[in-house]
């Protein structure tokens, strides 16, 4: 790393420290000096681009493979699961009815999040990382955990991990070098990645949104929908459509001709989901992800579909846990209604259904840390999941009868949530 770039973060440290210390907050400075961190942590994007040298790029080392299909986690991946679990249970699902009302995640929630390091599970050592193996079923165990506090929520808090985890994947060493960085301080700005068009019936693989040669450069024109976080991300890779097909590019939400404003969506609420505007929005040419090459968008996409499939097993098994025991303690005609044999295969069906979407989910997450070809797997795992994913929060709204249509109790928030499972793409890789 550069001295102009080590010498930011340092200050950038100093400050904060300077922000926590009493004295400070009792001069009343404190907002004013977190904004200002904000306002340097999105420059620090910028800045960090006049520095690219050339470098190799790094690469996480591909985590190690049974010979035998064996999806049991190792004690690493159990450890970092339980890990998110006890979080998700004891700081996500108190805060999840508060941040579904107030379409952002409490700052004291965040930063709990945070100290758990997932944004970094993608990042190469080299440029901060914590994790030395790329594993994405690491990853989808992580997000199921955290998805099972709130789906909302994990959406919101994951975002800026897939712009790290594509940027590990297909970006050079001056990409790399120019945005990710500062995704490894103490206060990373938003990253986002954008694959839905504002469009009905859209189709991530032919995006309306179009590229065209523009100089030695690109000019991007169009609009998306659904962003995670867009108006708070610093830079955002947008998917976009150019002569040998659709392709990810680099774009710094700063940039002239781009337009953010929010669009409050049915469910996801936390995650702040905003539509962008490109009007002549100019790139340079390094702006292109892995030179356009359509293997990596359609890679993208599989593990942005697989990345989801993860939180709505979450989701999924977050309404089985709540209904199981509510069902045996709600009493009609004398009994519980767990006794009528309706009730039951109900619960006995949202069981099944969960496993067998776990298991696409893991299957294609595996097959990719195998260096197998995964895109299928993704697509099925996707497809059971739109379809079944509502339909368990469906069930479990069902089942708890007229308390599950009141924000009394969570039901309605899950369904709300798990139907997003199939109208969005992008946002989230493993």
């Amino acid at each position: 790393m550069s001295s102009a770039s080590t010498a930011r973060r340092l200050g950038l440290k100093a400050l904060r420290r300077l922000s926590a210390s009493q004295p400070f907050q009792r001069a009343g400075a404190k907002r004013r000096l977190e904004r200002f961190l904000y306002v340097a942590s999105k420059e620090s994007v910028g800045v960090a681009s006049r520095l690219a040298t050339g470098r190799p790029p790094a690469r996480q080392r591909q985590a190690a493979t049974q010979e035998l299909f064996d999806l049991t986690p190792t004690e690493e991946q159990q450890l970092l699961q339980g890990a998110v679990r006890e979080v998700a249970e004891r700081v996500v699902r108190p805060a999840a009815k508060e941040a579904d009302e107030g379409l952002a995640v409490p700052e004291a929630v965040r930063a709990q999040i945070a100290e758990l390091g997932l944004v970094s599970l993608g990042l190469p050592a080299e440029l901060g990382g914590a994790v030395a193996e790329r594993s994405s079923v690491t990853a989808v165990l992580a997000y199921e955990a955290l998805a099972w506090g709130d789906l909302g929520i994990a959406a919101a808090e994951l975002g800026s991990a897939a712009f790290c985890t594509a940027l590990s994947l297909w970006g050079d060493g001056d990409q790399q070098a120019a945005y990710l960085p500062p995704f490894a301080t103490e206060q990373p700005p938003v990253g986002a990645v954008a694959l839905a068009e504002n469009r009905p019936l859209d189709n991530p693989f032919w995006p309306r949104t179009r590229a065209r040669r523009w100089g030695e450069g690109w000019l991007l024109e169009g609009e998306k929908g659904l962003v995670i976080r867009g108006a708070e991300a610093a830079v955002a890779l947008i998917s976009a459509r150019t002569e040998r097909g659709p392709a990810l590019f680099i774009v710094e939400l700063g940039s002239r001709g781009v337009g953010v404003e929010p669009q409050p969506a049915m469910g996801l609420r936390p995650a702040a989901t905003a539509r962008l505007r490109l009007d002549r929005v100019a790139v340079p040419a390094e702006a292109l992800l892995a030179g356009g090459d359509p293997k990596v968008f359609a890679e993208a996409v599989a593990r942005s579909r697989l990345a989801w499939v993860a939180l709505a097993v979450g989701c999924c098994q977050a309404v089985l846990d709540y209904v199981i025991p509510y069902v045996k303690e709600r009493k009609a005609f004398g009994e519980p209604i767990a006794n009528r044999q309706a009730v039951a295969f109900m619960v006995a069906n949202i069981a099944i259904e969960l496993e067998g979407m776990r298991l696409l989910c893991l299957r294609g997450a595996s097959r990719a840390d195998q260096g197998m070809e995964f895109v299928r797997e993704a697509a099925l795992a996707r497809a059971f999941a739109a379809r079944r994913a509502s339909a368990i929060g469906s069930d479990g709204v069902q089942l708890l009868g007229g308390h599950g249509y009141v924000k009394e109790h969570p039901v309605e928030r899950w369904y709300r949530d798990l139907r997003a499972i199939g109208a969005v793409e992008g946002g989230l890789l493993v």
